[in-house]
C-alpha cells in the first residue's frame, strides 16, 4: 500500500465494504422506488452507513469526536425523520396515496 494511507486490518475493511454496500442499496432505494415511505427509509439507511463509517474511522484512528459526531447526527435524523413523517400524513389526508407520483401535482 502506500506510504501515506493507514493500512487498514481485516476488520476495518469489512465495516467498509458493508457500509459501502448499505449506502449503495439506500441510493438504489431512493432512484428506483415511488412509495415516499420507502425513500425515507432508504435515506435513513444512506444516513446510518455513514454513521457506521465515522464510527469505524473514528474507532481505527483512536479519536471519540466522531463518534460524538455521529450521536448529533442521529438526533438532527430523528428530527428530520419527525417532520418527514407528519408532512407525509399531511399529504396523504389530502391526496389519499403515498405515491411520489402525486406530489407532482402540488408544483405552483
Amino acid at each position: 500500500m502506500n506510504s501515506f494511507l493507514p493500512e487498514l486490518s481485516n476488520v476495518y475493511f469489512n465495516y467498509l465494504l458493508l457500509s459501502s454496500v448499505l449506502f449503495c442499496i439506500g441510493v438504489i432505494g431512493v432512484i428506483i422506488r415511488k412509495n415516499i415511505i420507502i425513500i425515507f427509509m432508504s435515506i435513513e439507511l444512506m444516513l446510518n452507513a455513514v454513521n457506521l463509517l465515522l464510527v469505524n474511522f473514528s474507532n481505527m484512528h483512536n479519536d471519540p469526536n466522531g463518534q460524538v459526531f455521529v450521536f448529533f447526527i442521529m438526533v438532527v435524523a430523528a428530527a428530520e425523520v419527525t417532520v418527514g413523517l407528519a408532512i407525509l400524513v399531511m399529504v396523504y389526508r389530502n391526496t389519499g396515496s403515498v405515491n411520489i407520483d402525486t406530489l407532482k401535482n402540488l408544483k405552483g
